[in-house]
């Protein structure tokens, strides 16, 4: 495998152990990335380590501390830190087992593929993913990478399995107090159906492929842009909030679900009014 392990270890289950390798399943989407510029000489900014007082110095003086009150620092060295003995720094315990459900989606985090370390660990793994898959568990544990102890689960995924980083609980923030002021009312059946047919005509498989970064696509559209204006200022038009999406303005929901579900989108001109004169265009945004 061409890709470069993100963790190895073993996961433990019990009194068996399974040797396995952990990589990324995801990869960044920011295509387009900027860098500072010095707009005088058209280079780029750099960013030397400073010391107050001191200047710039050599990164090989730098090491790791810890403030444990106002400007006085317990100092550690990196070979310090990596001798930190924590079981989980090379061992996935397998130490609960939940409903995948159980779960709320604010609590996962990223991503890893599980693959089993070689051949030997092979029939291990394919007994713990099926036993996963036909239970319909999630196994739980707690894995330290990059410096860190992460809460994870691990479930099937094809002929692998995945395993998700999770966040803790204090790091996942109450909804009730986003949710407070929302209304605890029964909606009014009728709309309630026209917006259950709008969601299932709407419905289908989810492909992936079908969703792209459209800022992504504009911004490399204005880029060449600016290459082709050579320094001269682009502004693209700016979308203004149409005068009607005003909280103080009443909708009619009824309307608006019933056209939705009949035809969606608003209706395109004829052909023939397509060919009437600019004066009439007014005429045709009213309609």
């Amino acid at each position: 495998m061409a890709a470069r392990a993100y963790w190895q270890g073993q996961i433990r289950l019990a009194l068996v152990s399974i040797p396995v390798e952990i990589y990324s399943a995801t990869s960044s989407t920011a295509e387009v990335s900027f860098r500072q510029i010095h707009e005088p000489s058209g280079k780029p900014v750099k960013y030397e380590k400073v010391v107050p007082g001191i200047g710039p110095i050599d990164v090989d003086e730098i090491v790791k501390g810890y403030e444990v009150e106002k400007g006085s620092y317990v100092l550690l060295e990196q070979d310090e830190i990596d001798a930190v003995k924590l079981e989980s720094k090379r061992t996935l315990e397998l130490t609960q087992f939940v409903d995948a459900h159980e779960i709320d989606v604010l609590y996962y985090e990223k991503p890893y593929f599980v693959v089993p370390a070689d051949e030997l660990a092979e029939q291990a793994f394919i007994v713990l993913r099926e036993a996963l898959r036909r239970t319909g568990k999630v196994g739980l544990g707690q894995l330290a990478m990059r410096g860190r102890e992460y809460v994870v689960s691990l479930k099937p995924c094809g002929r692998g399995m995945v395993l998700e980083t999770l966040r803790y609980a204090d790091e996942v923030k109450k909804a009730q107090g986003y949710f407070r002021d929302i209304p605890d009312e029964t909606p009014d059946p009728d709309l309630l159906d026209l917006a259950e047919t709008l969601i299932t005509k709407k419905t289908a498989p989810f492909d992936a492929h079908e969703f792209h970064d459209r800022y992504v696509d504009a911004l490399k559209g204005l880029i060449a842009k600016k290459q082709k204006a050579k320094g001269k200022k682009i502004l693209e038009d700016v979308e203004e909030e149409p005068s009607g999406s005003k909280r103080g303005n009443v909708i009619d929901l009824m309307a608006a679900l019933r056209k939705s579900v009949e035809g969606g989108a608003p209706a395109k001109a004829a052909p023939a009014k397509a060919k009437a004169p600019a004066k009439k265009a007014p005429a045709r945004k009213r309609a």
